[in-house]
């Protein structure tokens, strides 16, 4: 699988990358014999790039993650996870997790972007993973912690990508315009960017996408289906749209983007899968991955053609917004650079 370079930075990731957020049982339990293989099936694939987080099943994930790649080459794959929610004893569990994993609730999340957090979270994904180091470091969701995240967060996670310690930082969100402000005020190399840049919504053109062209920075695409709507083939009610019910509105317009889909010989989710690559800052997009068939379909559909007449077609029909041609990267072909 082609790589992308972070740009400034020795840090190349697989154009397809695995999201190990759904294997630390989000939604429903995840048996560990299927997240184990899920990884598997994406190293056979050739994806190297796998993104995880504290965050994900309370240490669940980073746990899974790292010991499904023990004794695999290190040099060979690259490993992001995040700072600002530290995981610590909880005083009251009621059995749980409340924040959307199927895990007991014996720890919680506790904010925290000071510059001993960052230490902390780093030293203790370590621990889970049994890893030696990190390849990517982004703050986690930090839309209310601006001013401690950009200014104590940040600058320990610079100090140790300065060392060597790291190979590049960023910011993870599911907003734009902060992200922005991360690329433009901040020593962020990469952000990793959820749902602002899809079929539905092409919001990022506004702000992080003109930032990262600007300064020679790189984004990485989270996100692409929306929470579902453009998973399928043909959209029905009922599907989720970022977290909730989709308004019958979206649905209509994303059966229209199927409808031009099929008329050029593509799918919809192929092509929500190719389409952030229309825009040269964007070097990955990473899908979570539950079981093998889950990878061995997100690799069809990452490797199905998809013509760049597609796009033309969906901006004359006011599908997507005009300006995405503007900023075009040249489709698939992206990806080999």
């Amino acid at each position: 699988m082609h790589q992308r370079k972070i740009q400034n930075t020795s840090v190349a990731l697989t154009g397809l990358g695995f999201g190990a957020s759904v294997i630390g049982n989000l939604y429903r339990i995840t048996p560990v014999e299927d997240a184990t293989a899920a990884i598997d099936a994406a190293w056979d694939a050739g994806i190297r790039y796998f993104d995880t987080a504290p965050h994900y099943g309370l240490g669940l994930s980073e746990r899974r993650l790292g010991a499904a790649l023990k004794g695999r080459p290190r040099a060979e794959y690259v490993i992001s996870s995040k700072v600002g929610r530290l995981l610590v004893p909880n005083e009251e569990p009621r059995g749980v997790d409340t924040e959307g994993f199927v895990v007991r609730d014996d720890l919680r999340r506790q904010w925290d972007f000071s510059r001993d957090g960052v230490l902390r979270s780093i030293e203790d994904t370590l621990q889970r993973t049994g890893l030696d180091r990190l390849d990517i470091v982004y703050l986690h969701d930090p839309d209310d912690h601006w001013r401690q995240a950009a200014e104590e967060a940040m600058p320990a996670l610079a100090d140790l990508r300065d060392q060597g310690v790291i190979g590049a930082i960023g910011a993870g969100m599911n907003q734009s315009a902060m992200l922005a402000r991360f690329l433009r005020e901040t020593a962020a190399d990469v952000v990793m960017l959820a749902g602002r840049y899809t079929l539905l919504d092409q919001s990022a053109l506004d702000d992080v996408l003109p930032a990262a062209r600007d300064l020679g920075k790189s984004v990485v695409a989270v996100g692409v289906f929306n929470s579902g709507l453009l998973s399928r083939e043909w959209p029905a009610e009922g599907m989720k749209y970022d977290y909730q019910d989709a308004p019958p509105a979206l649905v209509a317009r994303a059966r229209a983007i199927a409808e031009v889909c099929a008329a050029h010989g593509t799918s919809l989710p192929a092509a929500a899968i190719a389409f952030p690559y229309t825009h040269p800052s964007i070097i990955n997009v990473t899908l979570g991955m539950r079981t093998p068939q889950q990878v061995g379909r997100n690799v069809e559909l990452h490797d199905q053609h998809v013509p760049d007449g597609l796009w033309d077609d969906l901006s004359a029909q006011g599908l997507i917004r005009s300006d995405v041609l503007a900023g075009h990267g040249g489709g698939r072909d992206v990806r080999c650079l």
